[in-house]
């Protein structure tokens, strides 16, 4: 069974939201994107997209965009990242997805690719630029691997909400909002007939993504979905750090404090705690 439908049952036979986090690989560097990951697992992270550097990232807003542009300027390759995936699975037990491009996985080879995912560690992948009907192109390739494509759905799919529901695999991403990802105040989708409507299509689990950066967020959200996606704001707690070290404190509390906000209401579960706006040690030079 692939890793990311054993995650959904797990938490379903729990009672539990599943947090999917996110970050860019090579962001500061890959030594700090094993440890990051590692930190995220234990501060409660259930899945963790890992963001594949790229020139042209059209989905991403400027946190991100600026995320991609440090990786790239520490010339991180496809086959770093996958060689740092292999070094996370030594510890690593929740799955782990890829986010990229069609492009990158074109100029890899897509054959190549998904068995290179496969051998890594690597359960499922995310490509922002490809729409559901053109996924044929890398579908069997996927396939043989055993890695998932996972697609989107927004509220303006209205009538391929269903085709795309009923054929999605692992997750449905369900995307908050029009435009691109980015740290947003508040949300106007009307999800009560968004998810009205997905519901309807299919049981697949859904998880909900784009501008969710507060525990504020994920209590207003949880209830709609099966899992929260949240991403610029671990992208920008990394940006903000004077190190590695510090990036992996800052961003291991910000996941347990998402955590807390999403189990709250489970027995056993107190009142929230959290400070974010906490100041951390500063790491020496």
């Amino acid at each position: 069974m692939n890793r990311i439908d054993q995650k959904f049952k797990e938490l379903k036979e729990n009672g539990k939201k599943a947090l999917i986090t996110f970050i860019t690989a090579g962001d500061p560097d890959l030594e700090a994107t094993v440890e990051i990951v590692k930190e995220m697992e234990r501060q409660g992270a259930d899945l963790v997209e890992l963001g594949i550097p790229y020139s042209d990232p059209v989905a991403e807003g400027p946190v991100i965009q600026e995320a991609n542009r440090r990786a790239l300027e520490n010339r991180i390759k496809i086959k770093d990242i996958m060689g740092a995936v292999k070094k996370m699975r030594k510890e690593v037990k929740i799955p782990l997805l890829y986010l990229l491009y069609f492009n990158c996985i074109l100029q890899y080879g897509p054959g190549r690719f998904f068995a290179d995912c496969a051998d890594s560690g690597i359960d499922g992948v995310i490509v922002p630029d490809l729409p559901f009907e053109e996924r044929g192109e890398i579908e069997e390739a996927a396939e043989k691997s055993g890695v998932y494509i996972i697609t989107l759905v927004s509220p303006t799919s209205e009538d391929r909400i269903e085709r795309i529901t009923k054929n999605a695999k692992g997750f449905l991403y369900c995307v908050s909002s029009l435009g691109v990802t980015g740290i947003r105040e508040e949300f106007k989708t009307d999800f009560e007939k968004f998810f009205a409507h997905i519901n309807r299509a299919g049981s697949i689990p859904k998880a909900i993504g784009f501008g969710i950066s507060t525990p504020e967020h994920v209590r207003q959200l949880k209830g709609y979905c099966d899992g929260l996606i949240v991403g610029s704001a671990i992208v920008n707690r990394i940006g903000q750090s004077s190190c590695a070290g510090e990036a992996v404190k800052n961003v291991g509390d910000y996941v347990r404090a998402l955590r807390e906000a999403l189990d709250y209401g489970l027995p056993g579960k107190g009142k929230l705690s959290w400070n974010l706006s906490a100041k951390y040690p500063r790491c020496r030079k």
